[in-house]
């Protein structure tokens, strides 16, 4: 478990209380890799969008290397759950940062050498996707053994703003260098920002302990935990949520290579610009939520984040103003950032220590999992309508899905939390 620390008290700093899970030696590790990591891998994301659409100009390709990225999360996370329940999460996460390293550098090679070709980029994409569903419940588990539950919702928050901090920084700098040297230098360095990460996750000092032995084969363990996640109100509501926004809303990532080249009819360093001002929005809403203390309020706060990024969206989607997109992104960062932070600091809080890591699956599988289905489907139908009306309506769907939540379930978290006696957490 994580070194002791005391709670913030109510006369502390601002800064330290947006910060306090940086008291963890552990986490600071953590921090520090992840975020020269996660430059990386922002800037391998935006030159892998634009050398799909440099190579094809095909709005359904990009679609095609977005599911064959994401879709083995949806396949394989629930595995990846239960790997997190059963083993060592500090292994796991060292196995699966080592084999991203070697997906980078076979990606890099292929490039630099000029023999990338697309079916290559859709096979390694699907091979990161394997990996990331074993990484992305581990890591995410693995978070509280280096804070405890004390501090666990503040080392959420914190973790989004690494990876949005990096959101800011990774696409800019990928516009430069491939605008300089093309997407194999992109890769390139993100094959060596995963040294980083390993350094860190080699140098923490954690107490020796193992998961329990388990008493139940594997199918039935995957069931306990899918049999607790939709019979409890409040993971069933959000996870829910979840999945609404991200089979609806969050494939336009996939095609702002289209949006850029397309409708903005600018290059890669203007893609790099929107991504930055889309994690600037992000990193916004990440501080904001590693301030707050306590579950009150996070349940409805999800729903009406939801209902916002749905709307931002939409504008975006019918802007053809490069400047005004910036503008707006910043509002998409923002509110998807809120909602993803007040989802995971719900279902982590309350879920039994025992389930952590199968929830982290369902969770990633909602979040990330089902974007790519969307995302094929979205592909095809803007190959054939245009990418902003199919843009528009997925957004549009994603204010209803925010909306119903907010009627049907209200703030679920602080009556889960009432439930169990927690009160002492919404105050």
């Amino acid at each position: 478990m994580a070194e002791s620390n005391r709670s913030a008290i109510p006369g502390a700093t601002a800064a330290g209380q947006t910060l306090r899970a940086l008291k963890h030696r552990n986490f600071r590790l953590f921090f520090v890799g992840q975020l020269l990591s996660l430059i990386g891998t922002w800037m391998q994301s935006l030159a892998q969008g634009w050398l799909v659409w440099r190579l094809s100009h095909s709005e359904w390709l990009l679609g095609v290397v977005g599911f064959a990225q994401f879709s083995p999360i949806l396949l394989l996370g629930l595995f990846g759950g239960l790997a997190a329940d059963r083993f060592n999460r500090h292994r796991i996460v060292i196995t699966t940062q080592s084999a991203a390293l070697v997906q980078a550098s076979v990606l890099a090679a292929l490039t630099l050498t000029g023999q990338i070709a697309t079916w290559e980029i859709v096979v390694l994409a699907a091979a990161l996707g394997t990996v990331n569903a074993f990484d992305m419940p581990g890591r995410q588990a693995f978070l509280v053994q280096m804070v405890g539950r004390e501090d666990l919702g503040n080392a959420i928050a914190l973790n989004s703003t690494i990876f949005n901090g990096a959101r800011i920084v990774g696409p800019a700098l990928a516009g430069i260098v491939v605008g300089l040297w093309g997407e194999g230098a992109c890769f390139a360095i993100n094959a060596a920002s995963f040294l980083a990460v390993l350094a860190s996750l080699l140098a923490m000092r954690l107490e020796r302990s193992e998961p329990p032995r388990p008493s139940r084969g594997a199918l039935q363990s995957l069931w306990e935990g899918l049999s607790y996640a939709f019979g409890t109100p409040h993971t069933r509501a959000l996870l829910l949520l979840m999945a609404a926004v991200s089979s609806t809303a969050l494939p336009f990532t996939f095609f702002l290579p289209a949006i850029v080249g397309g409708v903005l009819r600018r290059g890669p360093s203007s893609l790099g610009a929107l991504l930055t001002c889309f994690g600037t929005g992000a990193l916004v809403g990440a501080l904001t939520m590693a301030y707050r203390r306590g579950l009150k309020g996070l349940g409805r706060l999800a729903g009406l984040m939801a209902m916002g990024f749905g709307l931002f969206l939409t504008l975006f989607a019918l802007s053809a103003n490069f400047y005004l997109c910036c503008a707006i992104l910043v509002g998409c960062g923002f509110t998807l950032m809120s909602q993803m932070a007040a989802v995971n600091t719900c279902l982590q809080s309350l879920v039994p220590e025992h389930l952590r890591g199968r929830l982290m699956s369902l969770y990633t599988i909602a979040f990330i999992g089902i974007s790519p289905l969307g995302g094929l489907l979205q592909g095809r139908i803007a190959a054939h309508l245009g990418v902003q009306p199919v843009m528009a309506s997925g957004a549009i769907l994603t204010v209803l899905a925010g909306l119903i939540y907010l009627l049907v379930s209200g703030d679920v978290c602080a009556s889960e939390a009432v439930s169990a006696g927690e009160t002492e957490d919404l105050l």
